[in-house]
């Protein structure tokens, strides 16, 4: 049987032990190892490993033990409970010992959990999940998690009362972050919420999150747009001191300064504008672009824009200036015009 979104969801959550055999498979090896760990957590429970209901199989062994996954289907164990045999990174050419089980499987065997990377319609392995009544299969893509996963997280990591600005921004969150960065990232803020009774907040999220950015870059181009013209100078140094390069530099301050461009001419108004950006802007950050968009003007931008762009051609010319010298003095000039 295919399952696709929120049926998905439900069969990862609570798997039915009745059933042969769930597959999962998809391009991206580290959503599908997610989904695969949420399934056998879900089937035998956190102990389920320790007392030995889980049977791990590499599809590789399968070349030299054909068997492997008969015997681990059919094998029982010393403790009671729901029983997996996990067969993973399986392709069509290692299937057909897979395949064989799968259509042998009887009520009382363990249930297979099968893991496999890009599957094609026609593929036996696939087909054979989808075909049969009493098998899933369900494939993982490459999109940001649903608000349904994302609200089973938050109820995993013990997250009930949210305020509906925190939700917002960890939604953007999940669509910024890889999907095994994200989970470790609530559970988190899970752990620094709690005991505390009251609502998860941005703030909260924003002392959890891992930067986007590096914060030395971010430092300096805030500096720019907010006119601390005096702080440049050591900012600079320091990022020299770390080894960033200037066109690295230049290449995210144009970015910036882009983003609050497109902002400040929204028809909608800037919270429209950055609420369009991409990458998303969220929490504390958001605000506090929010409010260089509104200081700077549409003109004023396109002006510091102008002056990035004839700075970042400079420093791919032949020139012989020191760069980031140049680059310096470029910031400078354009914080000193926030200032005006």
């Amino acid at each position: 049987m295919k399952l696709s979104g929120r049926d998905a969801t439900r069969i990862f959550a609570r798997p039915d032990p009745a059933h042969a055999g769930l597959l999962i498979h998809g391009d991206d090896a580290m959503r599908v190892a997610l989904k695969r760990q949420e399934v056998v957590r879900a089937l035998i429970g956190p102990e389920g490993e320790a007392e030995m209901r889980l049977t791990r199989i590499n599809a590789a062994d399968l070349r030299r033990d054909p068997a492997a996954v008969s015997d681990a289907m059919r094998a029982q164990g010393f403790f009671p409970g729901p029983r997996a045999a996990l067969i993973e990174d399986v392709t069509d050419t290692t299937a057909a010992p897979v395949i064989a089980a799968l259509k042998e499987w009887q009520a009382g065997d363990a249930v297979l959990i099968v893991t496999a990377g890009r599957l094609g319609a026609k593929s036996p392995l696939r087909k054979t999940f989808e075909t049969l009544k009493n098998a899933f299969a369900a494939a993982i893509y490459d999109d940001p998690p649903t608000r349904e996963e994302v609200d089973a997280l938050l109820t995993a990591a013990g997250l009930r009362q949210i305020d509906p600005a925190a939700m917002a921004d960890l939604i953007t969150l999940s669509r910024s972050l890889d999907p095994g960065d994200f989970r470790q990232t609530v559970e988190k803020i899970g752990l620094y919420k709690r005991g505390d009774p009251a609502p998860l907040t941005p703030q909260d999220i924003a002392l959890c999150a891992p930067a986007t950015i590096e914060a030395a870059v971010d430092d300096v181009i805030n500096a720019v747009a907010e006119a601390g013209v005096q702080a440049i100078g050591p900012l600079i140094n320091r990022l020299s001191g770390q080894g960033v390069l200037p066109v690295s530099l230049c290449i995210q301050a144009t970015r910036h300064f882009r983003t609050l461009h497109a902002a400040a001419c929204d028809p909608g108004g800037v919270a429209s504008g950055l609420a369009r950006a991409r990458p998303p802007v969220w929490g504390p950050r958001r605000d506090r672009m929010a409010r260089q968009a509104q200081r700077w003007g549409a003109a004023r931008l396109e002006r510091a824009l102008g002056d990035l762009v004839e700075t970042d051609l400079r420093l791919r010319s032949s020139q012989r200036a020191p760069a980031m010298a140049l680059m310096e003095r470029t910031l400078i000039r354009i914080a000193m015009m926030a200032a005006r």
